[in-house]
């Protein structure tokens, strides 16, 4: 490898290195670059451990970062869960999922919130026809805390979003038990 340099005050600066007299500039400037190529080659980011931690973790559980997985059939939409002063909201986005196809329940502290969507576009132009279909049903799960009033849950779709409204109970003192002897 030849380099040259047009720069004098760089060179300048290359000769006044203590290692100057050891190495002429072009066989100390050649070392230089062929370490760092040799460096080069050896580094690895430390983040591909982790990204392929991940995708480890994404095909064992057969989904990718964003919910769906490899098949068809199922996929698994994001919700975002908030606490606010009296109540707990529950959003998930849930496109072209119809309301009669969504089912909310609650037992033994236990949300759950499945449903199935099913959509059908036909395309007809010159010569050609073209249909898509999708289809997939997903199930969710969420353990909601003791404060959690079951009998007051609302749920509303909008824009392929749904809406959980989870109000608190009213907070309840502990009782004092007394021990008869």
């Amino acid at each position: 490898m030849c380099v040259r340099f047009q720069d004098k005050k760089f060179k300048k600066a290359l000769e006044n290195l203590k290692l100057a007299p050891i190495f002429n500039t072009s066989k100390l400037i050649t070392l230089l670059l062929g370490g760092l190529e040799m460096l080069a080659r050896v580094y690895r980011d430390p983040m591909d451990t982790f990204r392929e931690f991940r995708g480890e973790l994404d095909r064992m559980f057969n989904t990718n970062a964003v919910g769906y997985t490899d098949t068809a059939t199922d996929w698994v939409p994001a919700v975002d869960i908030k606490e606010a002063k009296g109540a707990y909201e529950l959003i998930a986005d849930v496109p072209g999922v119809e309301p009669k196809d969504i089912d909310v329940s609650f037992e033994d502290g236990v949300l759950t919130v499945k449903g199935e969507r099913k959509s059908e576009s036909k395309e007809e132009k010159e010569g050609y026809t073209r249909t898509e279909r999708t289809y997939g049903s997903f199930y969710r799960r969420f353990t909601l805390p003791d404060s959690a009033d079951a009998d007051n849950i609302s749920a509303k779709t909008e824009h392929g979003v749904l809406k959980l409204h989870i109000p608190k109970k009213d907070k309840v003192l502990p009782k004092k038990i007394s021990v008869e002897g």
